[in-house]
């Protein structure tokens, strides 16, 4: 009985685990604090772009063993029944004069061929179509590589926008706590007659914009998370904590600097490179019906009356073999080969033109990035040291609202510029994050900060 007992609260221990094994997991995944080089590391293993991209690159590379096969010979084998109306006769005349009738070919006929093929030429056709293939491994290579910086820039991304709206609530969460603190002591002065009835409506007022301004901060801060999440492929209302980057180094590079990294790096300029030699191999390709094809062929051929195709009556040669090679040529076709090479000249010509429309929007795209970099960092710069005096111009002008030296109104308007300078320093100072982090990806460069 105790073992039974035993046996059952084994069983039921076993199957609570294996049910809260699921929310276990959830929340090892959702728990712990994310760092930038975590964020990154986590978006680049969860996108599903970046899967998708690898399986362009695996594609690729089966086309271009697929094409390598098309240089070599082919074999088929085939197996086949002809039932005819009647027996074909044909009469001999023998020795004497005598007539005899013999089969030539059977009321029934199997035959079994087997038959190998083998391309000699093809105007050049093949060789084109490998290079195009090998170009489009290249191609989807370099694309993977693409996808990888989107991604490392979409992280960064989300990292920095939490990380600022973080700050934005907290700014609009004290600014709440300090209005709310004045309205107090408004509304103290005034029931003891030392204030105006609209020193406290003015409190009131401002306190009910500022409470509006941090409700929007908050759900702010909420997609921001959500996105993040949703990069990441977590739960989207998963719980995110991520470690906090006050620090900045700054960007001490010029412009000439940037376009030249871009130049050297800038991936799509080399798949725009590439796009130009496969229109060119596939206008090469166009030209092959200029030229006559060759094919090598042979075939090994077994007949008979019956299915095992061993001979019988009427059969004279029940196997065989022979060996042709063929020329093909289309010499006349009403201009569609013609046609056909002008249309991918034109082709051709319109990846050249895209090649360099692509090289004057990263120099453009690297400028826009460089100078937003440059506008944020100085913004730092400077309203670091309007932040304390912003402090200290509060703190005075509530100590001369408390001695009446100053009205309702200095002290909001004290408060707001601190709001808004507080405000305008995390704005540049996570601006200036991301716009290095889109400097970088328009440079080319995977730095990881």
């Amino acid at each position: 009985m105790i073992r039974t007992q035993l046996r059952s609260l084994l069983f039921s221990i076993g199957i609570g685990i294996l049910i809260l094994r699921p929310s276990v997991v959830l929340a090892e995944e959702t728990s712990g604090t994310f760092t930038l080089i975590h964020t990154i590391e986590a978006a680049l293993k969860a996108n599903l772009g970046l899967k998708r991209s690898k399986e362009e690159v695996n594609a690729a590379l089966a086309t271009k063993k697929a094409r390598t096969t098309n240089f070599l010979p082919t074999f088929s084998a085939r197996y086949g029944y002809i039932r005819r109306d009647q027996a074909t006769n044909q009469a001999l005349i023998g020795q004497g004069g005598q007539s005899t009738n013999v089969i030539i070919n059977p009321e029934d006929e199997y035959n079994f061929v087997t038959s190998f093929s083998q391309p000699i030429f093809t105007g050049f056709a093949l060789i084109n179509q490998y290079k195009i293939a090998s170009l489009g491994l290249d191609v989807a290579e370099i694309s993977e590589k693409l996808t990888r910086q989107d991604v490392i820039l979409d992280a960064k991304n989300a990292y920095f926008s939490i990380l600022k709206s973080q700050k934005l609530m907290a700014v609009a969460e004290d600014t709440v706590k300090q209005v709310n603190a004045q309205k107090e002591v408004a509304e103290n002065m005034y029931q003891v007659g030392m204030s105006p009835l609209n020193d406290l409506l003015q409190s009131q007022v401002q306190l009910a914009n500022d409470k509006q301004r941090f409700i929007t901060a908050q759900n702010n801060l909420e997609i921001s998370k959500s996105q993040f999440n949703t990069l990441l492929r977590r739960p989207v209302n998963a719980p995110v904590v991520i470690m906090d980057i006050l620090d900045y180094t700054p960007f001490d590079h010029d412009i000439n600097y940037c376009l030249t990294q871009a130049n050297q790096n800038r991936l799509e300029l080399q798949v725009a490179d590439l796009e130009v030699q496969i229109a060119d191999k596939d206008y090469e390709l166009s030209k092959s019906n200029y030229f006559p094809s060759i094919d090598l062929t042979g075939n090994w051929t077994r007949r008979g009356t019956d299915w095992d195709v061993d001979g019988g009556e009427g059969i004279a040669d029940k196997k065989f073999w022979d060996i042709r090679a063929t020329a093909t040529w289309d010499f006349w076709q009403w201009g569609r080969t013609r046609y056909g090479v002008k249309e991918k000249l034109s082709r051709l010509s319109q990846s050249k033109y895209r090649k360099e429309e692509i090289f004057d929007n990263i120099e453009l795209e690297v400028k826009q990035a460089f100078l937003r970099t440059k506008e944020s960092e100085k913004n730092i710069t400077t309203i670091e040291k309007a932040i304390e005096q912003a402090k200290e111009n509060l703190r005075i002008t509530e100590e001369r609202y408390k001695e009446q030296v100053s009205t309702t109104t200095d002290v909001l308007v004290a408060q707001t510029l601190l709001t808004e300078t507080m405000t305008n320093y995390y704005n540049a100072l996570y601006d200036f994050k991301i716009a290095k982090a889109v400097l970088y990806r328009a440079m080319g460069q995977e730095i990881l900060e």
